[in-house]
């Protein structure tokens, strides 16, 4: 299981093409300093993470955090008027519009990986998305090694396909796999008693939960398969906006406030679908606040 980490990782390699050789992060400042504008990349339905609320504007955790984080530009930079726009970010677009310059930050669910860091740079993680599963609450099953000879579905292409797949094998469980079209097919075979169990990211399966017919009839359970720490990101080799960013994050979290951010998105009514996801911060992430880092185990 991945796991945040205390500690440094070596530099990732810079692209020679996508990276001018000067501070990338001394531009940044100055254009926004210059254009007394900032722009933010948004997911148009992650919820709750990025969404459009009612009005059709970008809302949702990441978004909050974002916009903290532009709260501590405006103040480094004395620009009490700074605008902001959005621009609208997709999972093959994100990378790009902020490497291109596009976007000033991703506010969004992307993972910090090793891979992307050859590319971009994060701040402090704010989430860890866990894979779990959901089941009936009544089935007697509270973790995988409950789950031998019982139905299981898997969404197509989804990433717990795999990891699912070597639990089952490594501890000889005998699972039957099913396979969904989407999640909320996936869900339907719980739902319906045609499956046992849906592996999938807890934050989905939490969504999922809040948004049926009678939400009591399912708990989220299992031990974590994976940890996918979400994070913030921005161009790479940009030391000042990179040190801004990580304060104002590290302050957020050891204040407490991130605690209160999270609860808003994810123990009360959410907009849009009037629901609250119920979710109890994660002990990865509650632990991770103690001491914030930008370091992440892969």
């Amino acid at each position: 299981m991945r796991r945040i980490a205390i500690g440094k990782y070596p530099l990732a390699a810079v692209l020679c093409c996508a990276i001018p050789a000067v501070s990338q992060a001394e531009d940044t400042l100055s254009k926004i300093r210059n254009t007394k504008t900032v722009t933010l990349a948004y997911q148009e339905g992650s919820v709750p993470f990025s969404f459009l609320d009612n009005n059709k504007k970008p809302t949702g955790y990441s978004v909050e955090l974002c916009l903290k984080i532009v709260d501590a530009i405006k103040q480094e930079l004395k620009l009490p008027d700074l605008n902001v726009n959005y621009v609208l970010a997709t999972s093959s677009t994100r990378i790009p519009l902020i490497v291109d310059g596009k976007a000033d930050l991703e506010c969004g669910t992307t993972t910090n990986t090793a891979e992307r860091r050859k590319q971009i740079d994060f701040t402090i993680p704010h989430f860890i998305a866990t894979a779990r599963m959901i089941v009936k609450a009544d089935s007697n099953i509270k973790n995988w090694s409950d789950l031998r000879d019982k139905r299981m579905a898997l969404t197509k292409g989804s990433v717990q396909i795999k990891m699912v797949q070597e639990r089952n094998v490594n501890s000889a469980l005998n699972m039957k796999f099913l396979e969904g079209k989407d999640h909320l097919d996936s869900f339907h075979m719980v739902e319906e008693g045609k499956a046992d169990a849906f592996a999938m990211g807890d934050v989905v399966l939490y969504g999922l939960k809040a948004r049926a017919k009678n939400p009591d009839v399912f708990a989220v359970v299992g031990d974590q398969l994976s940890a996918e720490p979400y994070a913030i990101m921005f161009r790479k080799n940009d030391p000042a906006l990179k040190s801004i960013a990580d304060r104002e994050m590290s302050r957020v979290m050891t204040s407490g406030e991130l605690t209160k951010i999270y609860d808003k998105w994810f123990k009360n009514p959410l907009p849009v679908i009037k629901v609250a996801l119920n979710m109890p911060m994660g002990h990865l992430l509650r632990d991770s606040l103690r001491f914030p880092t930008d370091k992440v185990a892969e």
